[in-house]
């Protein structure tokens, strides 16, 4: 009884994740168009924030709403922000001291600074590593090298 029911089960999941993906041209262009409109909202109230304060507030305004949402898409966002505002503000006097320089791969000497530094502001998940290494890129002098989508 509970075979047939969990066969039946994978088999309604299967279909489900067939005709989601024969629909896609339906949805999948205005799934896309909400994450680009997201991300220009996003970056330009990181603008918008860069131009009014320094960096230390940048990384402190950001890890604070990023700590505040969850997933992928909000590590994303927040990154943006963070990218965007460093860009824009006062230079924060210390900002890039003790920074470790980026890799494309980060050491594990990266990773414990970045782990180091979000648990020590209660900073929670995975996506605030990420947001550290906006401050690495940043503070290597790496910003012009990417355009602004790429986070």
């Amino acid at each position: 009884m509970w075979r047939k029911f969990l066969y039946l089960l994978f088999g309604m999941l299967v279909a489900g994740v067939f005709l989601l993906w024969l629909s896609k041209s339906t949805w999948l262009p205005e799934w896309n168009a909400k994450l680009s409109e997201q991300a220009q909202t996003f970056r330009s109230e990181g603008l918008q924030l860069g131009q009014q304060h320094d960096q230390a507030f940048c990384l402190a305004e950001s890890l604070q709403r990023f700590n505040q949402c969850s997933g992928f898409a909000c590590t994303v966002n927040h990154g943006i922000l963070l990218k965007a505002c460093l860009q824009e503000a006062a230079p924060t006097p210390g900002f890039c001291d003790q920074v470790p320089a980026f890799n494309d791969t980060p050491s594990e000497d990266d990773k414990s600074w970045a782990r180091d530094y979000c648990w020590q502001r209660d900073v929670r998940g995975d996506g605030c590593k990420l947001l550290m290494r906006q401050q690495q890129y940043f503070c290597s002098g790496m910003n012009d090298e990417l355009p602004d989508s790429k986070y």
